[in-house]
């Protein structure tokens, strides 16, 4: 008997929503996404290879039409599917309601082609009811959300595979650039540039101990009715920003904690006002990753891993959410619960309702809380024993307080500052204060507690004390401060800065960032993000050459643009022609195309000599000293003088003392000899600390020098062996490893066995391989063999001709006329000949194809 077949993301989820819906229906999981953008040349179509935009997947003359394929990964899925689908009487396409999930279920009906009606299955939670009630109310597919999906795809592969190559050229291979990830690499490494700027200032503070009925403790607050500083009062230039302000000493600070021990202080005024503390909204995806990154210690992608789980076996709503809502299900069950487990006294008399949503909110439309109309505690759902401890059971206690929370009373209580001067002997008058708080009635906080980013001072409560009462300083102590530079952003703050922005969504935050350290922009100290220095390099890049692409609201505004395009105020494809062509913004600013922006006569103006060069500041002879990214290694280098920066040493504490300091240090000393082999044993500074050599390594060429942006090139890779190796045969005498690439980079018909004997010839009449080729028929090779062989002397006649050519035209031409860049450009290999090119450029820096073989 046919049954309805749904389609699903995940089989976890599958699984679960199957056993919800019985024998009528077969649940199968498409396993993400089944079609995309190639990803590599191996992946169009043959009726598409010869086309230009092939690679890049979208036609942008053509309205920018897309190229969808099905990955590798989906094509067994994707059979199985349609074989299901065959002998179903009905498809759901039950995908996530987000634009992600409305995109692939679009892709689902594109490839399957059913035959059958198709519903649209959508639900926010995977409960038995919600299941249910999503199977008995469908819906269209919404293909507004499907356009602003495609858009932002297309959006950021042109962004990527157009800017990204740009960073391979100008910085070092094996970085991106993409539309949320550069912007959130500005910020961090602003951040750090603050840092760097900012000047510390010294202050002191006092505390007594005062005694009275009991003993409490106050600060200094005034001298003479004068603001005593504070850290907050200091700019970032280290002076203050307040003139009515005075600073405590050290010294100061200590004669002042001798001098007022034991001196009777007046109560100068008693404060008394009521303290309220309303509990925080429910959980949306970024405040989830903020506060399980401050109470759990998760990082993004840790937190949206459990979430994921959770969701999946039903204990949560759909966690890709930027909604503060609660249905009225929702409250209903929350309200339930709290009278049940902590009485009616905690409970509001009207249902708490959070309507805030963030800047460009479009995902789903209720926020993360435990699945249901009944929310059990971790250990009621089976997290016991060893899961207890586990992410999901403590994520999900985590949201299951944060949601009941958010339904309970405001926390009250009383809050009492204490104003108390003196002035010993006639002398300046002295103000201390202090204030403490008193909870009465704890509401929220009996299940939730202080949120990760409030203060955790314990609740104080002071002396009942009146106006003109005395008290005594016991004791007092002074403690020195430093005002500190701005803190660097974690995982929790760059996510709260991203949300403010309105750049990025949700759903993207945690792979954002993943990649920014995968690419090593970024590395964690603790849990601080600290910016590598190749990514000051790429951020200022970004800054002086593609400056809007990483313009903070023009980027939020693409955002705006997206919810736009779903809801149909905005078409996709003009859009897109404004973005890649170039076109006016809202505000009636001329943007430039990104077409444009990345054409070669342009590029050929990034100097990436200057784009991996740090100033640091002058020594004492005016010799500028800078710190470079290097290919391998981040260094420091002033004039020839180089030395590699510490491994683990962040950007603020790369100071000119520092840095001189390591090209002062030897660079080498002599330990002694090797008894074996006579050889000198060297002690050496290096990246991770002092090492010792046998003997001494070649000098490296200093990296702005030409021979050292040649060695800053991937020359490990084929493909510039090859290009190296054709160089060498353009010279009067090639080395035989050099003819021998040649030969087989295209193949050109001349077999290992022929080249074997060829060699074997030359070795025996002592002679290079090259020389041996023009003997071919005496070394008695076919005549096949011997027909390629000419043909290859007449190509390396033809290539030894361009030599006389600057080196970049004499090196693309004998690349071309030797076939490679065409046998290169029949696959997938989009980074081999962004390598060539790097080649091609860096040539540039000497005089002759001569030259640049002689530096090697």
């Amino acid at each position: 008997m046919p049954k309805s077949l749904v389609i699903v993301e995940s089989p976890a989820k599958a699984k679960t929503i199957e056993r919800y819906l019985g024998s009528d229906y077969v649940v199968e999981a498409s396993v993400g996404h089944i079609r995309d953008l190639p990803a590599k040349a191996t992946e169009v179509p043959a009726v598409y290879k010869g086309e230009s935009w092939a690679n890049l997947g979208i036609d942008v003359d053509n309205d920018f039409k897309a190229l969808y394929v099905v990955t590798e990964k989906a094509k067994k899925q994707v059979a199985k599917l349609k074989k299901l689908l065959k002998s179903s009487d009905g498809l759901y396409l039950a995908t996530d309601e987000d634009r992600e999930g409305e995109a692939i279920a679009w892709h689902l009906l594109e490839v399957l082609n059913p035959q059958v009606p198709v519903y649209r299955m959508v639900f926010h939670e995977i409960t038995e009811k919600a299941i249910r009630d999503a199977v008995a109310s469908p819906r269209e597919l919404d293909h507004r959300l499907v356009d602003a999906q495609e858009a932002r795809r297309k959006f950021d592969r042109l962004y990527g595979y157009k800017v990204s190559p740009v960073m391979w050229q100008k910085v070092k291979p094996g970085l991106s650039a993409g539309r949320v990830q550069s912007v959130a690499n500005r910020l961090i490494v602003e951040r750090e540039r603050q840092r760097i700027a900012f000047q510390t200032a010294a202050y002191s503070s006092l505390e007594a101990e005062m005694s009275s009925d009991g003993t409490f403790t106050a600060a200094l607050t005034e001298i003479n009715d004068v603001r005593v500083a504070t850290g907050r009062d200091f700019d970032a230039q280290g002076q203050l920003s307040q003139a009515d302000r005075t600073i405590v000493t050290t010294d100061q600070g200590k004669e002042l904690a001798s001098a007022l021990t034991g001196v009777e202080f007046t109560v100068q005024s008693v404060d008394s006002k009521p303290y309220r503390r309303r509990p925080a909204a429910p959980f949306m995806t970024s405040t989830l990753q903020q506060e399980a990154s401050g109470r759990l210690g998760f990082s993004a992608s840790r937190t949206m891993g459990a979430a994921q789980k959770l969701y999946e076996e039903g204990h949560i709503t759909y966690m890709r959410t930027d909604s503060t809502t609660l249905s009225a299900d929702a409250l209903s069950a929350a309200r339930t619960l709290i009278r049940d487990r902590f009485g009616q006294d905690h409970l509001p008399a009207d249902a708490r309702v959070y309507t805030k949503k963030v800047k460009n909110a479009q995902e789903a439309h209720e926020a993360i809380r435990p699945a249901g109309d009944a929310w059990p505690n971790p250990v009621d759902l089976g997290f016991k024993g060893d899961k207890a401890d586990s992410d999901q059971a403590r994520l999900y206690q985590l949201i299951w307080s944060r949601t009941i929370a958010s339904q309970m009373n405001d926390a009250e209580g009383q809050t009492v500052t204490i104003r108390l001067a003196a002035s010993p002997a006639g002398s300046e008058t002295y103000e201390f204060g202090t204030s403490g708080t008193v909870i009465t009635s704890p509401g929220f906080l009996a299940v939730y507690g202080r949120q990760s980013d409030e203060s955790n001072e314990e609740e104080r409560e002071l002396p009942n004390l009146s106006q003109g009462d005395t008290v005594v300083a016991t004791s007092l102590g002074s403690k020195d401060h430093q005002t500190k530079p701005p803190a660097r952003y974690t995982e929790a703050t760059l996510v709260r800065q991203l949300e403010e922005l309105g750049v990025g969504r949700p759903s993207t935050y945690a792979s954002i960032l993943g990649t920014i350290q995968s690419r090593g922009y970024v590395w964690k100290k603790g849990q601080a993000l600290v910016p590598a220095l190749t990514a000051f390099a790429t951020v200022g890049l970004m800054e002086n050459h593609f400056p809007h692409l990483v313009d903070y609201a023009l980027t939020a505004s693409m955002e705006d643009d997206l919810d736009q395009i779903s809801v149909g105020e905005i078409e996709p494809n003009p859009w897109l022609d404004d973005f890649y062509f170039g076109g006016v913004n809202a505000k009636g600013e001329t943007l430039p195309g990104l077409r444009n922006l990345v054409s070669d006569e342009r590029l050929a103006d990034i100097d990436p000599v200057e784009i991996n060069t740090i100033p640091i500041g002058v020594d004492n002879d005016g010799q500028v000293v800078v710190a470079k990214v290097g290919k391998n290694f981040p260094y420091v280098q002033r004039g020839e003088e180089y030395r590699s920066l510490p491994a683990g040493i962040t950007p603020d504490e790369i100071t000119l003392d520092l840095a001189i300091e390591l090209l002062e240090t030897p660079e080498e000393r002599v330990l002694g000899r090797d008894p074996a082999t006579g050889i000198e044993v060297i002690a050496r500074p290096g990246t991770f600390g002092p090492y010792v050599s046998l003997g001494r390594p070649p000098k490296m060429p200093v990296a702005s020098s030409p021979g050292g942006q040649l060695l800053a090139l991937p020359l490990h890779k084929k493909e510039l062996k090859v290009a190296l190796a054709y160089m060498r045969c353009m010279t009067d005498d090639p080395d035989n490893d050099s003819v021998k690439q040649a030969i087989k980079n295209p193949k050109r018909g001349i077999g290992d066995a022929a080249i074997k004997r060829l060699i074997e010839f030359g070795e025996t009449h002592e002679i290079t391989l090259l020389e041996a080729f023009k003997r071919s028929k005496e070394a008695g090779s076919s005549p096949a063999a011997q027909k390629a062989i000419r043909s290859f002397l007449k190509l390396r006649k033809s290539i030894v001709d361009l030599r006389e050519a600057d080196a970049p035209a004499a090196l693309r031409s004998c690349l071309e006329q030797s076939g490679y860049i065409k046998d290169l450009q029949r696959g997938d290999n989009a980074d081999r000949l962004t390598n060539i090119d790097a080649l091609v450029e860096t040539s540039r820096v000497f005089d002759s194809i001569v030259e640049v073989v002689s530096e090697l």
